[in-house]
């Protein structure tokens, strides 16, 4: 059975204000949060950003591309 009732989350705790959820006292639950305010997104800590080229093998590649094509053209041609 599938029971969905209003509440209200304080702390560690969702405070619901029906009386009828005592019928359904230590059964399992499932919490579905309804809105989301902007305030938990401050509380999130910001990633620090990454230093991508530190991933980067420096080369000379792409520097001497048009020499290259030229090299790779010359006498193609009959």
């Amino acid at each position: 059975m599938l029971a969905a009732v209003k509440g209200i989350i304080r702390g560690n705790t969702v405070v619901i204000e029906d009386d009828d959820i005592r019928a359904y006292d230590g059964s399992e639950v499932v919490v579905t949060l309804l809105e989301h305010h902007a305030k938990s997104q401050r509380q999130v800590s910001k990633k620090t950003a990454l230093d991508w080229d530190s991933f980067v093998l420096p080369s000379t590649r792409g520097k001497n591309v048009d020499e290259y094509m030229k090299e790779m053209r010359d006498g193609d041609r009959i």
